[in-house]
C-alpha cells in the first residue's frame, strides 16, 4: 500500500490535494535564528492566522522543510495541522553546516549513526528535543521526508556524509528525499550521488532549482526521473521577467511538466501577511496561478503542479523487508 506520512498519520496520495511543496511553518530557535533573527517563525497563532488564509484558497497540504536540530518544533507544527485542517509533511536530516557550527555532534557521528537517527524520526517518531540535548524524548508524531542540503560549489564532504544517511534512511524506510540546492546549482551532482547509494530518481525532489533559468540544465534534471521544485515565483522584479513561469512553459513544451512542484520556501519574517510582509502565503493560490493563467498554463497543466505532481513526489517507496 503507497501512503504519505503527514504528522498526524499516514494519508492516501490522492488525499494530499493541493500542496506546497517547500515550506518553513515554523523555526523555533536554534543557530539559524540566532544568525538571522528574520528566520524567528515560531509563533504558533500567527502562522495558524497565515495558514488558515491560504487554506481557505484551496491549500490542502504542506511539505515542511526545517530538519533536525535547526528551529524544526514538530509538537508546533502537529498543533498549526490540528488548528488549520492542514496536512503538514515534517521534515528529519540536516541542513547546512552553517546552521550548526564546528562543534556539533553531526560532525562526530558515523553515517551509519545518522542514518539510525533519521529513520528513528521516521519510523518511531520525532524527538520533542529535536536531538539538541543528551535525552531523548520520541513524540507521535513522524517524519514524511528527508532533508539535506548541498553547499556552494558543489557537495562538501561533509553533505556527502549527510546525502549517504540520507539514501540509507530511504532504503530503510521508502521516505522520499528531499534537497537544497545552493543558489539552486548543483542537482545533478545530487541525484549522482543518490543514485549511487541506492534512491530512485523518482523519489528525489530538488528544491530552489528555479534560481538557475537555463533551459538545458532543467531538461537534464528532469528528464532524469527526478522532481524539481520551484519555489521563486514571488522573487522576481516583476511579471515579464518571471523565470519560474518561463521555466514552466519551457518544461511542460518539453514533455516534462509532470517533474515539477511548486513552493515558496518563505523562511523570514518578512515574507508574511501576519508579520508586517508580504506577499503572504496566498501567493501561489492568488497572484501567482493568475500569473499562471494569463501565460497560458491551462488548468490541467497547473492541477499536475500543485495536486498530481506532490502526490506522486512525496509518497513513499516500497522498503525492503528488515532482517529476521
Amino acid at each position: 500500500m503507497t501512503f504519505i506520512r503527514t504528522v498526524l498519520g499516514d494519508i492516501a496520495p490522492e488525499a494530499l490535494g493541493v500542496t506546497y511543496a517547500h515550506e518553513h511553518l515554523v523555526i523555533d530557535g536554534g543557530r539559524p535564528v540566532e544568525l538571522e533573527p528574520e528566520f524567528d517563525l515560531g509563533d504558533v497563532d500567527a502562522m495558524a492566522t497565515e495558514l488558515a488564509e491560504a487554506a481557505a484558497l484551496g491549500l490542502r497540504s504542506v511539505i515542511d522543510a526545517m530538519p533536525c536540530d535547526a528551529g524544526r518544533n514538530v509538537t508546533k507544527l502537529a498543533d498549526l495541522s490540528k488548528r488549520t485542517g492542514v496536512q503538514v509533511v515534517a521534515p528529519t536530516g540536516l541542513h547546512h553546516d552553517r546552521y550548526y557550527g564546528p562543534a556539533h555532534w553531526s560532525h562526530r557521528v558515523s553515517v551509519e549513526e545518522l542514518a539510525d537517527l533519521f529513520t528513528a524520526d521516521v519510523t518511531v517518531g520525532i524527538d520533542a528535543y529535536d536531538y539538541a540535548g543528551p535525552v531523548v524524548r520520541r513524540t507521535t508524531f513522524r517524519a514524511g521526508i528527508v532533508k539535506v542540503a548541498g553547499s556552494e560549489g558543489g557537495l562538501s564532504a561533509r553533505d556527502r556524509r549527510v546525502f549517504e544517511a540520507a539514501a540509507e534512511t530511504h532504503l530503510r524506510t521508502g521516505v522520499p528525499v528531499l534537497t537544497h540546492c545552493e543558489h539552486g546549482a548543483g542537482a545533478l551532482e545530487q541525484i549522482r550521488v543518490l543514485r549511487d547509494h541506492g534512491v530512485a530518481a523518482r523519489h528525489i525532489v530538488l528544491s530552489h532549482v528555479d534560481k538557475v533559468v537555463d533551459r538545458g540544465y532543467h531538461r537534464e534534471l528532469l528528464a532524469s526521473g527526478a522532481y524539481g521544485e520551484y519555489d521563486g515565483s514571488f522573487r522576481w522584479k516583476d511579471d515579464e521577467s518571471n523565470g519560474t513561469l518561463q521555466l514552466i512553459r519551457w518544461m511542460v513544451e518539453d514533455g516534462h511538466g509532470e517533474r515539477i512542484v511548486l513552493g515558496m520556501d518563505a523562511a523570514r519574517r518578512r515574507y508574511y501577511k501576519v508579520h508586517g510582509g508580504g506577499p503572504g502565503l496566498v501567493w501561489l493560490l492568488d497572484g501567482f496561478t493568475r500569473l499562471l493563467a494569463d501565460g497560458d498554463v491551462d488548468e490541467s497543466v497547473r492541477r499536475r503542479l500543485f495536486v498530481t505532481n506532490p502526490a506522486r513526489a512525496f509518497t513513499f517507496a516500497a522498503a525492503p523487508s528488515p532482517p529476521t
